[in-house]
């Protein structure tokens, strides 16, 4: 048995805690933060609001349960599971707004009603979705990125060209639909890889098939429930949590990780998985000569967005909102652009507005809302007051103007976050909320390796690193870092046997 420490108990941490402690390991799992779930935390009120500070979108339902039953649990005995229907609505201007049911045979109807043969382009395009889907989910995610030889057996190659790993997502979509409408709703899901479409790879059309086809869900009580479980099935196979514990340093020794330094006092170790921001730890943790990367190699890597994000509490009903509200009344490319190529304050912003409450009365008081306003901006961009308060407004004005409702005079609880706050909370490379983009040339292979190559029983996981940024991908990227760090304690073991 061997002591690892994992540092971040975010999906990625606490999914490589649950495989380690599986194995009979002895697993410390150091957070610095008060509470467990890292960007996934929960912000709780006096007064009854609960608010899900990051992921608020619950697809790809299937790793969630590969997940918890790998350990002999299943998701109904760990918490309840809804589909939404609709599944979300998106708002593309006064008086147009485009509900996306859960049904899929209704959604056909809807594009149908759009864009003429188009249900028989959606059906086709999500046959190819499918396939992607279900061969990406099943080998392809999975695959650590340490060398291109994981891909070098035919039925693998032959797999990447049909998964459209080196196309575009934007053309893609482009071939089986022409209306604006229809183009933006199957744009959309790239957003959270953090690219714009014309730069992620048509692999992706996967999401449309995880969003669309296999439902959008929400666990009831947030997603603070989901890492609550995951909590609950790392400390039962015998992961030990230790929060408000911040990782200070790495100390090396023969190129391994011999002690780790935590709130100014040195615990030992056998081996450790940072789960942390790639970029802090190699930075701020380790010795230079021992780092994977040097920071010309960060600066020209194309990083997911951050985003500014108000929690609001209303103290009336809002009956015209759904659950999760899309606001595309603006272009799309415009706003992709100020994020990706010419990084500032957008002009004229999309944003997101979710409401939990409309779904789940347990996460604001009774008569009352629980609001969630997103805005993706650019990772790096200077933070302040006055900009919040400037695009609070902005997005506030289309919100009451979409609701047909005074709502600033129903604001009893108000909270911003922003880049300022990813970087103090997470220590987030220039404040970013996902990670490292999906684009084209940060793809598998591509991407920051999940080990380091100095140092032999040091790991990364996390959206940094391999498959990339999601809540999904981050629970896979625990395994995939978990199961690399069991593959290095078997050889040690073997070679010391010999």
């Amino acid at each position: 048995m061997s002591k690892i420490a994992i540092i971040g108990s975010g999906f990625s941490g606490l999914s490589a805690a649950a495989y380690l402690s599986s194995e009979g390991h002895d697993v410390h799992v150091f957070e610095k933060n008060d509470q467990p779930g890292g960007r996934a935390r929960q912000l709780k009120t006096d007064t009854g609001y609960v608010f899900d500070m990051g992921p608020s979108w619950y697809w790809m339902p299937g790793v969630f349960e590969k997940f918890f039953n790998d350990f002999g649990f299943r998701i109904p005995d760990l918490y309840d599971l809804n589909l939404l229907n609709p599944s979300f609505e998106i708002v593309f201007g006064e008086k147009d707004t485009m509900s996306v049911p859960a049904d899929f045979k209704s959604l056909c109807s809807l594009f149908e009603s759009i864009e003429h043969g188009s249900a028989e382009q959606l059906k086709k395009f999500m046959t190819e979705a499918k396939y992607k889907y279900d061969k990406g989910m099943d080998s392809l995610v999975y695959k650590p990125g340490l060398s291109i030889l994981e891909f070098a057996n035919t039925a693998v190659l032959k797999d990447v060209f049909r998964l459209q790993v080196f196309s575009s997502f934007s053309r893609h979509v482009r071939k089986y639909f022409s209306h604006p409408k229809l183009i933006a709703l199957m744009e959309f899901p790239v957003l959270f890889l953090g690219a714009m479409p014309q730069h992620t790879p048509a692999l992706y059309s996967l999401m449309n098939y995880a969003g669309l086809k296999l439902g959008t869900w929400y666990p009831v009580g947030g997603f603070g429930k989901v890492v609550d479980a995951m909590v609950h099935v790392a400390e039962k196979n015998g992961a030990v949590f230790h929060f408000d514990a911040t990782v200070e340093k790495l100390e090396i020794e023969n190129n391994l990780v011999h002690k780790l330094v935590i709130n100014g006092e040195g615990y030992e170790f056998d081996a450790v998985i940072a789960s942390a921001d790639y970029h802090h730890v190699e930075n701020k943790l380790l010795p230079a000569e021992y780092k994977n990367y040097d920071e010309k190699y960060w600066e020209k890597k194309t990083l997911a967005p951050s985003c500014l994000i108000f929690f609001l509490g209303i103290n009336k009903k809002i009956n015209s909102l759904t659950h999760h509200t899309l606001f595309f009344d603006e272009e799309l490319f415009q706003h992709s652009k100020e994020i990706y190529k010419d990084p500032q304050w957008p002009s004229k912003p999309l944003f997101y507005v979710c409401c939990p409450s409309r779904s789940d009365e347990s996460v604001a008081p009774a008569c009352h809302e629980n609001l969630f306003l997103l805005m993706p901006l650019a990772s790096g961009l200077s933070d302040n007051e006055e900009l919040r308060n400037k695009y609070f407004n902005l997005m506030m004005t289309r919100l009451e103007k979409q609701t047909e409702e005074d709502l600033l005079s129903f604001i009893d609880y108000k909270k911003s976050y922003c880049i300022n706050d990813f970087i103090t909370d997470y220590n987030s490379y220039k404040g970013n909320a996902y990670g490292l983009a999906n684009t084209l040339m940060q793809t598998a292979v591509l991407k920051p390796k999940i080990r380091n190559k100095k140092i032999k029983n040091l790991f990364y996981a996390g959206q940094l690193t391999v498959p990339g940024p999601g809540v999904p991908p981050s629970i896979i990227s625990g395994k995939i870092a978990a199961q690399q760090l069991i593959k290095h304690l078997k050889k040690t073991e073997h070679e010391i046997a010999i």
